[in-house]
């Protein structure tokens, strides 16, 4: 992740490219309820590896992934996908995972089936499994997806989300409210992603889990982006006092 760099006007691309990255956000602004969310925020999402988004709650990073997947749009400012406004046409190459797992009333195999829009039923079948089978989840094609326990929902979501094979793969806090085996089992599914060309945003809270994963951290706090820097640079020599005092676990005093 770095910063915006890529003109806004870019030209169109040639019909029927997929392509997403780069992610580019502009100026962008959010408020609600008289209290700004988000505050001239400004960055561009390219590359490769895992780009982790981190900070204290309430310090905007969730609504910050909804902005940059078109989900909210912003007061001010802008999005683009690969210079262009972001369009239903390529929203498979964005795959987008909940804290908590939004899936089908339908099996796990029917629910990953679901995001394979291209090819036929049998094609889209054998893709569905294919994805199951990474996820760990093969035996449990058939169950009903709200039987499954939490942390094979996730996985689950994980699956379907990455089944696509989307171009870039956007994480909310993927691993909160799992047991330590659960997590590791997400963990494990983020990194095959990364080995497999996808490039991942993961937003945290979990330092742990951010120095395991993370290539590069974006820290936000009160709305704005405090830091951006290497993984290890961010945790071995924080640059802000923000991102010091975070990482000690003092609270943070505006």
């Amino acid at each position: 992740m770095r910063d915006a760099a890529m003109p806004l006007d870019a030209p169109p691309a040639a019909r029927g490219d997929r392509r997403v990255l780069p992610i580019t956000a502009h100026g962008l602004m959010l408020e609600r309820a008289g209290r700004r969310i988000i505050d001239n925020v400004s960055l561009t999402v390219d590359g490769h590896g895992i780009s982790v988004i981190m900070g204290p709650n309430g310090a905007g990073k969730s609504v910050l992934l909804r902005l940059l997947t078109g989900l909210l749009s912003p007061d001010a400012g802008m999005v683009r996908w690969a210079g262009r406004r972001a369009d239903r046409a390529r929203a498979p190459s964005v795959g987008l995972v909940f804290q908590k797992p939004v899936l089908l009333r339908r099996s796990a195999l029917a629910n990953v089936r679901y995001a394979l829009r291209a090819g036929s039923r049998a094609e889209r079948t054998r893709r569905a499994g294919e994805a199951l089978a990474r996820a760990g989840l093969a035996h449990l094609a058939k169950s009903p997806a709200r039987i499954l326990s939490g942390g094979e929902q996730q996985r689950l979501a994980l699956a379907r989300a990455l089944a696509p094979e989307p171009e870039v793969l956007l994480l909310d806090e993927p691993c909160a409210n799992l047991d330590p085996a659960a997590a590791a089992a997400i963990e494990t599914l983020i990194r095959d992603a990364r080995a497999r060309g996808t490039k991942i945003v993961l937003v945290t809270h979990d330092v742990a889990q951010a120095k395991r994963l993370g290539d590069d951290i974006t820290f936000i706090h009160d709305g704005r982006i405090v830091e951006r820097a290497p993984a290890g640079g961010f945790f071995d020599n924080p640059a802000s006092n923000a991102g010091r005092a975070y990482l000690e676990g003092r609270l943070l005093i505006d």
